[in-house]
């Protein structure tokens, strides 16, 4: 009997992947049911209530706004609509900052009595005991905790992916698909079994639409150099926008180089938004692609993605969106954005490097020439031709990545215990409060307004270089990305080459944030960083 693709990523009764409350690692108990619309208390303004130690002269920040910057979260059950500003947020009488219990000696975050309370068909979140589910999270870096504020380049990665990836190797380690004994079809339970917790987490409608990949890179030059050189002919056009990747840029100009079409490309405004109506006038006859990001990796911003997908269809475009920076923040569905292509990262989402997936449409796919070749992905081969498999097999020739395809699998997994929704509407709390407290740093400019953001925070600081600030911050063990972030042309929109990013995830704290602003502070008054 061949292996059930059907069989869970984990074995009965291995204790970190049992689907239920109080297990080894988990912080917060299994729940299948999405969760529901969550009422938020207002975070205080930044720096109320909040006692610095040795910090000098500076005792607070002046001139803070009293009113929370508005933030739509695309795809919630907030109850707003698309163009409606912000959450709708209850004040309450008491400040709701989130305490970070002794983690950091820059800043007091807030009181553990008043952290507001997440309800929904998940258990409460808290992002304390989110924490501590991530071994790293515990490290210190220059004798001082460290904050991971690096999240855009890479996620950590939670106790349950690093006890999944031990199991597989201690008691699964096999080839999948063909050998005829118990470790095959164990491998291979594992190995499908992940294809469909992909398959889940993105709403798609077949198993057979995902294709295992290294990556987001790897999947958006499967597209570009199979179907594309397949489908696309001198003449057309390919679009795409400002806020691209490099990724999302230089296999399409291949592309384009290789065949004579035309790069096409669509404008922002000054807060890092895409002009739509400029984006409508780039589409027509000739437009065989478009290919776009949901969140910008540069600056954050949350596209329309469903709106420019409707716009592309209609003049016969087919869609590729690149999903390495919202899959950890925002609730994705394939059948809702109804896009021809989903391509992700799972480093990006709290699974291993080196392995990503790609969603595409079933008959898209099986019409699509092989991306490689060799085993696994043919039907019958013979000197004269050979005959392939249909999706997803005809695209994951040879032996694949299968122990950290399981790993990404568990990633998702921890992913849906707690609740995209729930990590979504934190951070959105988290990404308002970040943005009040960079706004009281003295020659702060951020780099990248749009009302729609997540988990990115774009940021120069005048006279100093990037270079300068995040050394400076790395000194106070804060980890942030400094430089292009290979995304060279987003950032010389706004006349830069360069930019310091922090930018959060779901274990990120209110006290983090404190850390940050208060460095910065001490960093531009010319101060001891600690």
């Amino acid at each position: 009997m061949p292996p059930s693709a059907a069989a869970g990523p984990g074995p009965a009764g291995f204790a970190p992947f049992a689907a239920q409350a109080g297990g080894s690692h988990y912080a917060i108990p299994y729940a299948g049911a999405a969760a529901q619309a969550m009422n938020l208390p207002e975070p205080p303004a930044f720096g109320t209530d909040i006692p610095f130690a040795d910090t000098g002269p500076f005792t607070g920040f002046p001139g803070v706004p009293s009113v929370l910057p508005s933030y739509e979260i695309p795809g919630s059950n907030s109850g707003t609509s698309a163009g409606t500003g912000a959450l709708p947020i209850p004040r309450t009488g008491e400040p709701s900052f989130y305490f970070l219990e002794g983690a950091t000696p820059f800043g007091s975050g807030a009181r553990a009595s008043a952290m507001p309370g997440f309800t929904g068909a998940h258990p409460p979140f808290d992002a304390n005991a989110v924490r501590r589910d991530f071994p790293i999270l515990g490290e210190r870096v220059n004798g001082r905790p460290l904050i991971w504020l690096d999240n855009a380049a890479t996620t950590q990665k939670p106790q349950s992916v690093i006890d999944r990836l031990t199991y597989f190797y201690q008691h699964e380690n096999s080839n999948i698909h063909r050998a005829a004994h118990e470790l095959a079809a164990r491998a291979t339970d594992a190995y499908e079994g992940a294809r469909e917790t992909v398959r889940r987490f993105l709403n798609a409608p077949s198993a057979d639409e995902i294709v295992f990949l290294r990556g987001t890179t790897e999947a958006i030059n499967l597209v570009a150099h199979s179907w594309g050189r397949q489908n696309v002919r001198e003449g057309d056009e390919i679009v795409i926008t400002w806020l691209e990747h490099h990724a999302n840029i230089v296999p399409w100009q291949q592309l384009c180089n290789a065949v004579g079409a035309k790069l096409r490309v669509a404008p922002v405004d000054d807060d890092g938004q895409i002009l739509l109506d400029e984006y409508q006038k780039l589409l027509g006859s000739r437009t065989k692609v478009v290919s776009l990001s949901q969140v910008s990796n540069a600056l954050g911003t949350v596209t329309p993605a469903r709106e420019m997908i409707e716009m592309a269809h209609r003049v016969g475009a087919r869609v590729l969106v690149d999903g390495a920076q919202s899959v950890s923040h925002m609730r994705v569905d394939m059948q809702q954005l109804d896009c021809d292509w989903f391509v992700f990262s799972g480093h990006k989402v709290f699974g291993p490097t080196g392995i990503g997936a790609l969603y595409g449409k079933r008959d898209l796919l099986n019409s699509t020439p092989p991306w490689q070749g060799g085993g696994n992905m043919i039907q019958n081969v013979t000197f004269e031709k050979t005959e392939y498999h249909e999706a997803p097999a005809r695209f994951e020739a040879g032996t694949g990545n299968i122990a950290d395809a399981v790993g990404l699998g568990a990633a998702l997994e921890y992913v849906e215990r707690i609740g995209i929704d729930n990590i979504n509407r934190y951070e959105h709390e988290l990404m308002a409060y970040a943005t009040r407290g960079l706004s009281t740093v003295p020659g702060l400019r951020l780099i990248g307004t749009a009302k729609d953001k997540a988990g990115v925070l774009s940021l120069a600081l005048k006279g100093f270089t990037t270079e300068e600030v995040g050394s400076g911050l790395n000194e106070a063990g804060i980890a942030v990305r400094a430089g292009h972030h290979c995304a060279q042309p987003i950032l010389r929109r706004f006349g830069l080459e360069t930019t310091v990013r922090p930018s959060l995830a779901m274990y990120n704290t209110f006290a983090d944030v404190d850390a940050l602003v208060t460095a910065l502070h001490r960093l531009r008054g010319g101060r001891n960083i600690f």
